[in-house]
């Protein structure tokens, strides 16, 4: 199996000590380097497990023939924009089972219109993911209220809209929220 977790690794600007930190259980950055060159086979539960710590899906981390990847030509940091130091792809953005999406249509908060939001619904018991992050709650009647969620009590839920001079809005006991997980905007 082709894996592109050097590439994912290098573009969030993970150090293998970084990446072997944050998976579950730790592991060593030797173990994630074999993993990386392919000297050790990768399975499914070590492409799982890194892929957890790159916060990224299992799928972004192989290559696939028909999902082709993107050349890197320039890395852009503070001082501008350089050659990257060795050849490197992106992989495009791919939904996971279960997302929905909202499309924006009117400029809202740090959002602009043709922006769709994919967002990752999630069951009461996991509503606290969602701390201080854009959620789309279902209301009654087919209306849905998108919102930042600041606090929760019980099975309330404390959610300031995005437009300036908006009001707290209190939605008791939805049956799921959808925290936004991934921002697709085309320039």
């Amino acid at each position: 199996m082709i894996t592109a977790i050097r590439e994912v690794r290098r573009a969030k600007g993970l150090t293998l000590e970084d990446v072997a930190a944050r998976c579950e259980p730790p592991t060593t950055a030797q173990t994630i380097g074999r993993l990386e060159t392919g000297t050790r086979t990768v399975s499914v539960a070590w492409l799982n497990r890194i892929a957890a710590a790159l916060d990224v899906t299992a799928a972004d981390l192989v290559r696939l023939p028909d999902r082709p990847g993107i050349p890197v030509a320039a890395i852009l940091d503070a001082s501008g924009a350089q050659a990257p130091r060795r050849a490197a792809t992106v992989v495009p953005p791919q939904g996971e089972p279960g997302m929905v999406a909202v499309t924006v249509t009117g400029a809202l908060g740090d959002y602009r219109p043709g922006d769709a939001i994919w967002c990752q619904p999630l069951d009461p018991a996991q509503f606290g993911q969602a701390m201080n992050r854009d959620v789309l709650v279902p209301r009654p009647a087919g209306r849905f209220l998108f919102a930042r969620l600041i606090g929760r009590d019980g099975g309330k839920l404390h959610l300031l809209p995005l437009g300036a001079g908006s009001r707290l809005q209190v939605v008791t006991d939805p049956a799921w929220i959808a925290p936004a997980r991934r921002l697709v905007r085309a320039l």
